[in-house]
C-alpha cells in the first residue's frame, strides 16, 4: 500500500462545531474515518493529522519530502499567508494536492489568494469533505 499524509491546518480540529454553515456538521473524527475508509478502498495507507502550529506543519512537510510521501493538504488559514509553508512545500518529492472544504474564491476577498497553490499539483475546493476523497482518488491515479 502506498502511504499518503492528509494534513490539516488551524482550526480544522474543530470541524462539526466551527461555523457549520460554512464547513458542515462533519467532525474531525468523521473526516479521519472518511479519509481512512476511502484510502483503503483505493489501496492507500492514509494517515490524517491536524495542527494549529505552523512550525509543526512545516516539520511534517519536510518529513514527507524526505520520505517521498504524497500529501493532501488543507492549509486552512496558512493558505493565505504562510510563505514558510509554501517554501517547505516547494521541496516536495511526491504529489501534493491542496484541498479546501469550502470554496475560498466564493468567500471573503482575503481568502482568494493561495500562496501554496503554485507548488501543488492541483487544488480541489468547495465539495465539503468530499474534496478529500476526490484528492485521494487523484493521488491513487498518479
Amino acid at each position: 500500500m502506498r502511504d499518503v499524509l492528509v494534513l490539516n491546518g488551524p482550526n480544522l480540529g474543530r470541524l462539526g462545531t466551527r461555523e457549520p454553515d460554512v464547513y458542515g456538521a462533519t467532525t474531525f473524527k468523521d473526516l479521519v474515518e472518511i479519509c481512512e475508509t476511502a484510502g483503503r478502498e483505493l489501496g492507500l495507507s492514509v494517515e490524517v493529522r491536524q495542527t494549529d502550529d505552523e512550525a509543526e506543519m512545516v516539520g511534517w512537510i519536510h518529513g514527507a519530502a524526505d520520505s517521498r510521501t504524497p500529501v493532501i493538504l488543507n492549509p486552512a488559514a496558512f493558505t493565505h499567508y504562510s510563505y514558510a509553508l509554501r517554501d517547505a512545500l516547494a521541496q516536495r518529492t511526491a504529489p501534493l494536492i491542496e484541498v479546501h472544504i469550502s470554496n475560498p474564491a466564493a468567500r471573503e476577498e482575503f481568502r482568494h489568494t493561495s500562496v501554496v497553490a503554485a507548488v501543488a499539483n492541483g487544488t480541489i475546493a468547495g465539495f465539503g469533505v468530499q474534496s478529500y476523497v476526490l484528492a485521494l482518488r487523484a493521488i491513487a491515479e498518479m
